[in-house]
């Protein structure tokens, strides 16, 4: 299985008349009969006017097979993607092979909070297996909901996905995790293999999967 993070930034100021063609047009037409959609967010911070969305595919042909059948979806191209074409900004895309696979929070509304770490050459892996090896500390904390490393365009990157109740849980959150000697043993180690970090939070929309 392959998983595809893309990543849409908008024009400023139309983000609400994306987010209604999406809803009404582009989730209809497509939904999970071309690919499962675990997500659908926007950011609220790090870098703004930003739509986010996680896809799953059985194997690259297998995406490559039904991105080519959706191209042939009018409703899709000629409703959806053609009106939403002078709304994008850029595009970026990642495929990316699980690590840990996907695990939805419980039930309840969330916050989430994607973390993509740049690794130094050839470190994307070790990185991932180590973080891996120390999921039963953080876990106690908040719930991982998957874990990743890059395939393309950035072999060394590490995605971790994370979910919480609100933007006070994060802070509690990561807060309690700092202090657990654990956690700090993990920390030590981590740091020589990084070169970069972003982390932007995300909101699920109305028809995001994960809630």
């Amino acid at each position: 299985m392959i998983y595809e993070l893309r990543t849409y930034t908008l024009q400023p100021g139309l983000m609400p008349k994306y987010l209604e063609l999406a809803e009404k047009v582009g989730w209809p037409a497509r939904g999970n009969n071309y690919g499962q959609c675990y997500g659908y967010w926007t950011s609220e911070f790090g870098t703004l006017n930003q739509v986010w969305h996680l896809w799953s595919f059985d194997s690259y042909e297998e995406r490559t097979r039904l991105r080519g059948e959706l191209a042939k979806n009018e409703t899709w191209t000629k409703e959806y993607v053609a009106k939403i074409r002078p709304l994008v900004q850029r595009q970026d895309l990642r495929l990316l092979n699980a690590v840990v696979d996907v695990k939805p929070p419980g039930a309840g509304s969330h916050i989430y909070e994607v973390r993509i770490y740049r690794t130094l050459v050839g470190q994307a892996k070790p990185w991932a297996e180590l973080i891996k090896s120390y999921l039963p500390v953080r876990e106690k904390y908040s719930p991982l909901v998957g874990l990743w490393t890059g395939e393309f365009p950035q072999p060394n990157e590490a995605v971790h996905l994370w979910a919480y109740s609100d933007v006070n849980a994060r802070m509690a959150a990561r807060a309690a995790a700092s202090k657990d000697p654990g956690w700090q043993e993990f920390l030590g180690k981590s740091g020589a293999h990084l070169a970069e970090l972003q982390s932007v939070l995300l909101i699920p929309t109305a028809y995001s999967t994960m809630k």
